[in-house]
């Protein structure tokens, strides 16, 4: 995390042109060996950052030298080690001759390449301390008939007034709204950072209603899809389809009325936003649910496509088009999925397989399983410091939440491949759900109030 705080503050360094106020290196300079401004120092605060790093670096690298760690786990710590110097050259290149758009994505690429080889030889040396070769199954999954029938089965009221209520209950509950708020805030992340003319009072509102209302609908055929499986499985057999207490009829009729009405509110903005509101839903409902979900191991990476789709919605509703900045959120989104629900798939192990689905602790086991988590918890966490790296209104906030959020993401992953319990897992899983909210939060902010 130290070479991370590193990466995503000198990325911010570049944007806010930090270093033009201490140009010269080590020292300012400036007839001042000591900064004279608040810019300055945040540059000169980088560098003795890098040099209680590097130390760190080294000694890292000595220790598992000298206690004989694996091969990879070594050569992975010496090859950070020894681009430690080219990147602080770098650093003192830029300081003083200025930094070109070639330089700096080259310095970029380096502290990228260095946060890469170090989270390598943690993966690897926790893989080799805490992992079981013997935990890899045999075979593709199938519905398991040895493991007990589920337990949480609902019912359905007998009585008209507590039906009414249930029955109002349920269809709030297939619409899902607990993705709601985190989908909505990526689309309202998404339109703050593109800001412009276009983000109004007026588009943001109608853009996180339509959202609402597609995340409802594409919810909705996803209960009406796995209403079979849904009851094979405990933590789902007591939604409302399983129970019968919504008819399927009339629950396609729901989907296909909230899809109407997100696509219209939608095409009320632009039609490019439509087009991509459209496709969030049936991508998440057709792609992910019938073809994904059930036959590929890599359903949930492939998946996060319908979780990144709003931070494409949310800059063309601004915007018009997809831009950079866009895409760069929505991969942050698409590799933070994995991060995320291979957790809740590590807790749920039991349950998936029983429904027969391909989930990678099913098929892989759980050492791979949390040796992924962590690989794709650190591709996130470069996703973010790239991010920063090319919008020029992320900030202080932005890095604080980044690198104290990703810490906190990064210890409950740690813990995890110890401890290797359920409880381990969920608090993994709100680890990440806190991590992505807050940055989200952390965009609307820099972007919008500082």
């Amino acid at each position: 995390m130290g070479v991370y705080l590193l990466l995503i503050v000198g990325a911010t360094t570049a944007v806010t042109d930090a270093a033009a106020a201490c140009t010269a290196w080590p020292a300012c300079g400036n007839g001042s060996a000591l900064p004279t401004s608040t810019l300055g120092w945040v540059a000169f605060g980088h560098r003795i950052a890098a040099v209680a790093v590097g130390l760190l670096v080294v000694a890292t690298t000595v220790l598992a030298w000298r206690r004989g760690e694996s091969r990879r786990v070594r050569y992975a710590l010496l090859a950070a080690m020894l681009l430690y110097p080219a990147q602080a050259g770098l650093g003192a290149f830029v300081a003083t001759a200025g930094a070109s758009p070639r330089i700096s994505a080259v310095h970029l690429a380096v502290g990228i390449a260095i946060f890469a080889a170090e989270l390598a030889a943690l993966g690897w040396w926790l893989e080799a301390e805490t992992g079981s070769p013997d935990d890899t199954p045999e075979g593709e999954p199938t519905m398991d008939e040895d493991l007990p029938p589920a337990t949480a089965t609902g019912t359905v009221p007998d009585a008209f007034v507590p039906r009414v209520k249930a029955t109002i209950a349920a269809y709030w509950r297939m619409m899902k709204p607990r993705l709601m708020w985190l989908l909505c805030l990526v689309a309202a992340a998404a339109m703050a950072l593109a800001g412009g003319p276009g983000f109004t009072v007026e588009t943001v509102g109608t853009t996180l209603l339509a959202g609402c209302l597609s995340i409802g609908a594409s919810g909705t055929f996803n209960h009406v899809l796995e209403r079979d499986v849904d009851r094979r499985m405990n933590r789902t057999s007591d939604r409302p389809l399983a129970v019968d207490l919504v008819p399927v009829r009339n629950a396609v009729a729901f989907g296909l009325l909230l899809t109407a009405i997100s696509v219209g509110l939608f095409w009320s903005i632009n039609v490019l936003a439509a087009v991509l509101g459209a496709t969030a839903i049936a991508f998440y409902s057709i792609i992910y649910t019938l073809v994904l979900k059930p036959n590929t191991v890599q359903n949930t990476v492939l998946g996060g496509a319908a979780g990144a789709l709003p931070a494409l919605i949310g800059w063309a509703a601004v915007t018009g088009d997809v831009g950079v900045g866009g895409l760069l959120l929505a991969t942050l989104i698409f590799l933070w999925t994995p991060a995320h629900f291979y957790n809740l798939a590590l807790a749920y192990q039991d349950d998936y397989e029983r429904g027969g689905f391909p989930m990678m602790p099913v098929v892989r086991g759980e050492t791979t399983t949390r040796r992924h988590i962590l690989w794709y918890l650190g591709a996130t966490l470069v996703a973010a410091a790239v991010l920063a790296a090319v919008s020029d209104a992320l900030g202080v906030l932005y890095v604080v939440v980044g690198v104290g959020l990703g810490a906190v993401f990064l210890w409950a992953v740690v813990q995890l491949h110890y401890e290797r319990t359920e409880s381990a897992a969920f608090r993994a899983f709100h680890a990440s759900n806190a991590y992505l909210g807050l940055l989200l939060l952390a965009v609307v902010f820099d972007s919008v109030l500082l």
